[in-house]
């Protein structure tokens, strides 16, 4: 689990000293001599530690030179991110096949589902007008100038039941944060990699994909008529999504029966249904691993991490009071219910609005609190948060005037998911330098 270099086998201990190294030669017109994982530990620690005392000067020296240059490094325009990190275009080269498939499933609602526009090339905000036009993110096109191609990840929509390698075209005419994130995966990782969608759009965290063992509670809401009614809100498998409490029962009181008032029947639906699908349809998938990766020799697989963005649809009162329980007890049932508890989380702040204000702003607090070890002790070193409110971009230079879905601007989602998949490699960097 450690960065590669872009033209060898040699991996370096992080995104930033790959940067440090390129620049090193940049400043002194001679490559250094860079640590070769497969002649140190396990863990790579210490990798100049036999290294003489005068390389050592010597390396010490360039690389302070280059350090002294961060200041100056590569921005956005030039680079193509603005995470600050280097990523190189694929060249080709497969994982290795004989390691365990490391498996990323993302889940959330419409933005994660991906509503990032690819053409039209004239179009601001688009993916070809990013990189066509304005010349970023050179490493999403290869030397032809068609869309690269990653051999060492592979993209699946467990929902719609298709895959393929990931390039930016994997998830349609549109993009969602699968393709940054899982650019980052193919960079750091030496396994296979199975980036696994499985979500729809319309969801609130706190009804449709509320978790397992969530209780019922009550709030007061104001009515349309402008009455205040004390209700019971739906735990786990309850229906409807609330009721009125009968003072006497409190949260015992039952819900009414919840039909359908055009046919009379029962409403299909329950509090934490989605999440129920949306896991049954991800296990479906791993089952049939052989069947929908073509290169799966059979290694097993490991659910490495889960990545969520999603908080549009809980914007009311209720479920934005909420927000912050529930996402901790999501990340707690999701390691349970897939077995995975050493599985680490990351997450976006979202809710296709700018997120400054109202209750856009209070899940955004939420989301970040919970990624907060201060907060959350119990998520320290498992647990990321990643603040994208910096990444709205207004419709005069977007696609299309849809606010929830960030003006379908690519750039949001590539760079929403580029800062996702960094914040994973630095979890999975952190698990993997314990002794």
């Amino acid at each position: 689990m450690w960065h590669r270099h872009p033209r060898s086998s040699v991996r370096l201990p992080s995104p930033r000293s790959d940067w440090i190294a390129r620049r090193a030669i940049a400043l002194t017109g001679h490559p250094v001599e860079a640590h070769n994982h497969q002649k140190e530990n396990d863990t790579g620690h210490n990798w100049m530690r036999n290294m003489n005392g005068r390389k050592c000067a010597v390396l010490v020296g360039v690389f302070a030179l280059a350090a002294a240059s961060v200041a100056t490094a590569p921005t956005a325009e030039a680079n193509g991110s603005s995470s600050g990190h280097l990523l190189s275009r694929p060249d080709g080269r497969l994982p290795d096949h004989t390691k365990k498939v490391k498996v990323f499933i993302l889940m959330g609602q419409s933005n994660m589902v991906g509503m990032g526009d690819i053409d039209p090339e004239d179009k601001p905000g688009t993916l070809s007008n990013l990189v066509r036009v304005r010349k970023l993110y050179p490493f999403l096109v290869d030397a032809t100038g068609a869309w690269a191609v990653r051999r060492d990840v592979y993209y699946y929509d467990a929902r719609l039941k298709k895959g393929s390698y990931l390039s930016a075209t994997s998830n349609g005419r549109s993009i969602g944060p699968e393709l940054g994130f899982g650019f980052v995966m193919g960079e750091v990782l030496e396994e296979p990699v199975l980036v696994l969608k499985s979500c729809i759009g319309n969801r609130s965290l706190g009804w449709d994909l509320l978790p397992p063992g969530s209780p019922r509670y009550a709030a007061e809401v104001k009515e349309r008529d402008g009455r205040t009614v004390m209700k019971v809100f739906a735990g786990y498998g309850d229906r409807p999504d609330s009721w009125p409490m009968d003072p006497a029962k409190g949260l015992a009181t039952e819900p009414p029966p919840w039909l359908d008032p055009k046919t009379g029947k029962s409403i299909d639906w329950y509090a934490g249904k989605q999440y129920d699908t949306d896991m049954a349809n991800a296990k479906a998938a791993l089952d049939d691993l052989a069947k929908i990766y073509p290169d799966y020799k059979g290694q097993g697989y490991e659910i490495a991490g889960f990545v969520w963005w999603q908080g549009h649809k809980d914007q009311n009162a209720v479920h934005a009071a909420r927000y912050e329980e529930n996402l901790a007890r999501l990340i707690v049932s999701l390691r349970r219910d897939y077995h995975a508890p050493d599985a680490k989380f990351v997450l976006a702040t979202g809710c296709g609005n700018p997120g400054r204000e109202g209750f856009g702003l209070q899940i955004a607090e939420a989301q970040l609190a919970v990624g907060d070890p201060k907060k959350h002790p119990e998520f320290a070193g498992n647990v990321k948060a990643v603040d994208n409110r910096d990444l709205w971009r207004d419709a005069n230079v977007s696609p299309k005037n849809q606010g929830y879905h960030y003006n379908r601007n690519a750039e949001t989602y590539l760079e929403t998911g580029l800062r996702l998949g960094w914040a994973m490699a630095e979890l999975l960097r952190t698990q993997s330098s314990k002794p």
